[in-house]
């Protein structure tokens, strides 16, 4: 395990004009399971700038380019697979992430987010949620990265 790289990738903490922050549920693991939730997040391309890479993602994933970022965690975070997803997960070819995230404010509508865009959405439904539920709505392996950015974007959870 220890010989497969992370793979470098940005993460989006898009919060609306109330301070709640957006979830989306992963397709590919159905509705009735509660850990299926996550923010949007994705691959970083080779030469590709973190802050370029998190507004691409966004559009991809969730619909929208309605964003604008307004803070970051300084550190790159990352995760370990757990060793039942190692060789299965992330095409087989990395033992977890690294993980550069961003605070985003949403400057749009709930209309303009947009699952419906990709032909292979990620997601199937989403939802505007507490800050603080981050770490239970996550796959276990994410949780810690989860509840840091609870601590960090705490100032981007208030109204306004």
């Amino acid at each position: 395990m220890t010989d497969l790289p992370y793979r470098r990738n940005v993460g989006a903490a898009l919060f609306n004009r109330n301070g709640r922050v957006l979830i989306a549920r992963r397709a590919d693991l159905g509705p009735d399971v509660a850990t299926a939730w996550q923010l949007p997040q994705g691959g970083l391309d080779e030469g590709e700038d973190a802050r370029t890479a998190v507004l691409r993602e966004l559009a991809e994933e969730i619909g929208t380019d309605k964003a604008e970022i307004v803070g970051e965690v300084a550190d790159w975070l990352h995760y370990d697979l757990p060793p039942e997803l190692i060789g299965k997960a992330l095409r087989g070819q990395y033992r977890g992430q690294t993980q550069k995230w961003f605070a985003l404010r949403f400057t749009g509508q709930d209309s303009d987010i947009r699952l419906d865009q990709d032909p292979h959405p990620e997601f199937d439904a989403w939802r505007w949620a507490e800050l603080a539920e981050l770490p239970q709505i996550a796959v276990a392996f994410r949780q810690p990265i989860y509840a840091r950015l609870v601590e960090e974007f705490a100032t981007f959870a208030r109204r306004g």
